[in-house]
């Protein structure tokens, strides 16, 4: 039996097999490498304070662990320096609001129950060793239990379910590890030391190097909504009846993202709330109207919802009655999103509303101007499948304009409650310029050589026109 020397050896075959492996995965790796990349890069360039805020925590974090480094502090706080590092792990957040709420919780839980923790060794005291571990577990169960249900109520919830989450824990660390800890105090001091010192670091550099303002977020993002809302009102009329030249129809789909912005409405409200007055906003700036202001846009995005559906049923050729109503139809959806643009403008140069209102008289006048329409076309020539669509949209279209009416009522008051400014107080802050031209005086001229009559208008300024009219003095 004869061995063919050309064919492969199994030696060979495996060789290759495992160089083909070592390739698919080394492109497999730099695949994923690249999507990590690319994942990064978006994330940063979605909003940029995200790179920041990655160094002010890992600055925080260095600045606080000085602690374990340089004697005089070691000696200071011992070994429970670790848990001001901690602090700053747990509370440092994305805004400035948020980054208090959790240090201000976090401070006033650990010291109201390092205190109580205290209390209940000391009353636990007065019954004696074989009795003190009993009233220990009974005060521990109350105490656990009453903050446990405190947790349920929604405002507690809301603004303190941290710092009641941090009671339970501290106050139970104290409480019983004081059965067997012989300086219970001194323990308690070091603790609360370092978690003051912990947030107080958190919350400085939080609020001092580049800070991110829960309140200011909210507020460009109310903004922004009504924007979104607007934009897809004020093209509307042109989809609908096939007469847009505009290739971007990006501003047809950016209603969807307002219909999911309750949760961060809300947060970024609560967390508003603990932060003190910065820039525009006041301290005890009115932040629960921005969260009604929320509930209005949310429910005309709804409808825009419904509206949206009636652009993929719209018929290709339009019917005499959908062509006798394009006008009025069209007025609608246009000054509609004026209306909701010039609230959006107003708010976010924070100045009261004024012309908004004159956007919304339009449309109650082109609603007006389709009842006629409709009155004087005759009903006998309808077909009614082409009807129904069309009246369908302008009744959504006459629900978006009351909502859009509330919504300025809310931005009104919203106006009153924060002070915006009105148009009086602005032209009356600036300097008013003098007009270059204040007066003039018409001379007429004969021209004899043509016998044509010629004007010559002499412009004078106010100092001459005020010298002018004073007598002669002769």
């Amino acid at each position: 039996m004869e061995i063919d020397a050309s064919s492969p050896t199994p030696t060979s075959q495996n060789t290759f097999f495992t160089r083909l492996k070592s390739i698919v995965f080394l492109s497999c790796i730099k695949r994923a490498i690249v999507d990590i990349a690319k994942k990064i890069k978006k994330t940063g360039e979605d909003d940029p304070r995200r790179i920041l805020h990655s160094f002010k925590v890992a600055f925080a974090i260095t600045l606080v662990s000085l602690v374990y480094y340089l004697e005089p502090f070691y000696h200071g706080m011992g070994d429970a320096g670790m848990w001001a590092i901690m602090t700053v792990i747990v509370v440092f957040e994305y805004t400035v609001g948020a980054t208090l709420c959790k240090g201000m919780n976090r401070g006033f839980a650990t010291f109201l129950a390092g205190a109580l923790g205290v209390a209940a060794e000391w009353f636990s005291d007065l019954f004696g060793p074989t009795v003190k571990p009993i009233v220990i577990c009974f005060l521990v169960f109350i105490a656990v239990g009453i903050a446990s249900f405190a947790r349920f109520i929604p405002s507690m919830k809301r603004r303190y379910d941290y710092g009641l989450l941090i009671f339970i824990l501290t106050f139970s660390l104290i409480a019983v590890s004081g059965y067997r800890v012989e300086k219970l105090i001194e323990m308690a001091h070091q603790r609360f030391s370092t978690i003051i010192f912990g947030g107080a670091t958190g919350i400085a550099v939080s609020m001092c190097v580049c800070p991110v303002w829960a309140g200011e977020d909210l507020h460009k993002l109310t903004v922004l909504n009504m924007e979104k809302l607007a934009s897809f009102l004020e093209g509307f009329g042109g989809e609908y009846y096939s007469i847009s030249n505009e290739d971007d129809k990006s501003f047809l789909a950016a209603y969807k993202s307002v219909l999911n912005s309750k949760a961060t409405e809300e947060s970024l409200a609560n967390f508003a709330w603990w932060e003190i007055g910065h820039g525009k906003f006041l301290f005890r700036h009115p932040w629960k109207q921005y969260l009604k202001i929320g509930v209005y846009t949310r429910q005309c995005a709804h409808h825009i919802e419904a509206l949206h559906g009636y652009l993929d049923t719209r018929l290709e050729v339009s019917s005499e009655f959908q062509k006798s109503i394009q006008e009025p139809c069209m007025k609608m959806s246009s000054e509609v999103g004026k209306a909701l643009k010039e609230l959006a403008l107003s708010m976010k140069r924070m100045v009261y509303p004024s012309t908004s209102a004159t956007h919304i008289e339009n449309c109650k006048t082109a609603i007006e101007e389709f009842n006629t329409t409709l009155q004087a076309s005759n009903m006998e020539n309808w077909n009614i499948v082409e009807t129904i669509p069309v009246i369908a949209t302008i009744s959504i279209l006459i629900d978006i304009i009351k909502c859009v009416e509330t919504i300025s009522e809310a931005v009104e008051e919203l106006s009153n409650q924060a002070r915006f400014k009105k148009t009086k107080d602005i032209t009356s802050d600036k300097k008013e310029k003098r007009p270059f031209l204040s007066g003039g005086a018409i001379k007429p001229v004969n021209d004899e050589q043509n016998d044509q009559e010629s004007i010559t208008v002499t412009i004078l300024s106010e100092e001459e026109i005020q010298q002018e009219s004073k007598p002669d003095k002769k």
